[in-house]
């Protein structure tokens, strides 16, 4: 159950956020390399997250998996290459069985990102869920682990403040844009229909701050832009014309550079206030290419100072954190109850089922030779009562199954014992101590 889980992965603690392009997979290709690797490391079920703040495996084990620690595996199909000896199990963190739960469950509920309660991270889970479930990958552990952490991200963030303020990595962005607006009022532009855009045009459109949809598909960008009464350009004629603009936020996931100097010598010139522009990047790789901004001297606000920022914040929302995380915790004590329902219910069934039809065979043959000569209602009580006494027998021994299950050996006699009738157990724990007590020696 449980302990056929596991999650390996890396976040901006350990390489930086902008670091983390090394570590994504290309979205074009993704379901078939999942399913090539899932096929190579003979696991059950495989979900792929990756988001500005981390990249993850999310997995289930079977009996052929080839090694408790796949991280050297997972290194080299995440990176194309393989690690040096030691390198992977230093470079990529691994959690498995309940631990690996409780990580989902705080990263979709918004306890383990840079910005402590962020909003994008729950809709993120759902699509990876989403993915796995699409290409084949997501079976019932899986799907019930990423069906529990959605629950509680909406647990968290419906019972607590944590959701309030500036949380998100998008709003950190807006703070940015809010204040060069403030100074010198223009457009903003904003490339790549993603949820880090879609949330700052929420919150600049409020502010009344004209928009600028950019896009490769000009029609999606122009879909975007009704919402907000806004302009749009495709990306190509953007990057061949750059308008006038004040700020530019990018949020896409390309594998390359996409406003490169050309672009930007263009924009610094072309900006209303005739200040060097605005420029938040918050794409990995990177969408806004730095080493020309540092050459032509515009600054450029990347995904490392974004998640630096959201650290500075971090304790301050730690008291209101502490609430979100009890409600972790207890969600975590009914997954192994939830999970035990999931893979073994049936089995249950299967057992009352089995002891009902060992009752029918044996009283269609008491009725056919023994009592022939009963009349249709004395027939049918008599079969309702084999009934009722069959599922009265097969309880006892879900009893015990379930204490196994749900409590280990350890818990497994006590709960059985719990369920039983009173007087029942009583006896059952008397016989018990009678065998364990020791005897005394004949003549002491």
């Amino acid at each position: 159950m449980l302990e056929d889980l596991s999650v390996v992965g890396i976040s901006w603690r350990h390489k930086g956020s902008e670091g983390l392009h090394r570590y994504m997979l290309s979205e074009d290709t993704l379901t078939e390399a999942l399913r090539e690797f899932a096929d190579r490391a003979n696991l059950a079920e495989v979900a792929y997250l990756a988001t500005c703040n981390r990249v993850e495996l999310f997995f289930a084990r079977t009996v052929a998996t080839p090694s408790r620690d796949l991280r050297p595996l997972i290194y080299e199909f995440l990176t194309g290459s393989p690690a040096e000896p030691g390198f992977a199990e230093r470079t990529l963190k691994a959690w498995q069985g309940e631990g690996a739960c409780e990580h989902l469950f705080l990263v979709a509920a918004g306890l383990d990102s840079a910005a402590i309660g962020e909003v994008e991270i729950a809709g993120q889970v759902r699509q990876c869920y989403e993915t796995a479930l699409d290409s084949g990958l997501c079976g019932p552990r899986l799907e019930l682990l990423f069906k529990e952490s959605l629950k509680i991200a909406a647990v968290v963030r419906g019972e607590t403040d944590i959701g309030t303020g500036r949380v998100s990595l998008a709003e950190i962005a807006v703070k940015h844009i809010r204040a060069r607006m403030a100074h010198t009022p223009g457009t903003t532009a904003l490339i790549g229909i993603s949820p880090m855009t879609e949330r700052a045009a929420q919150s600049l459109s409020k502010a009344r701050i004209p928009l600028l949809f950019v896009n490769r598909s000009a029609s999606k960008a122009a879909e975007r832009a009704v919402d907000y009464d806004a302009e749009f350009i495709s990306l190509a004629d953007f990057q061949t014309d750059p308008p006038a603009i004040e700020a530019l936020m990018s949020s896409t996931s390309a594998r390359g550079t996409l406003i490169g100097s050309s672009v930007l010598e263009r924009l610094a010139t072309r900006t209303p206030s005739g200040q060097a522009p605005l420029l938040i990047d918050m794409a990995i790789p990177a969408d806004i290419d730095p080493t020309a901004c540092a050459q032509l001297g515009i600054k450029r606000i990347g995904m490392d100072e974004m998640t630096a920022e959201a650290e500075r914040n971090r304790e301050a929302r730690l008291i209101e954190a502490a609430q979100a995380r009890e409600l972790v915790d207890d969600a975590l004590l009914r997954l192994h109850d939830r999970f035990a329902e999931r893979v073994y219910g049936p089995l249950f069934g299967v057992l009352q089922q089995r002891y009902q039809h060992t009752a029918q065979v044996g009283v269609k043959r008491l009725l056919k030779k023994e009592l022939s000569g009963l009349g249709d209602e004395e027939r049918a009580a008599i079969e309702t009562w084999s009934e009722v006494l069959a599922r009265r027998f097969a309880h006892i021994p879900c009893l015990g199954l379930r204490g196994l299950l749900y409590n280990g050996p350890d818990g497994a006699l006590d709960a059985f014992l719990n369920g039983l009738d009173p007087e029942f157990a009583d006896e059952l724990r008397q016989a018990l101590k009678q065998a364990v007590t020791p005897k005394r020696a004949i003549g002491r």
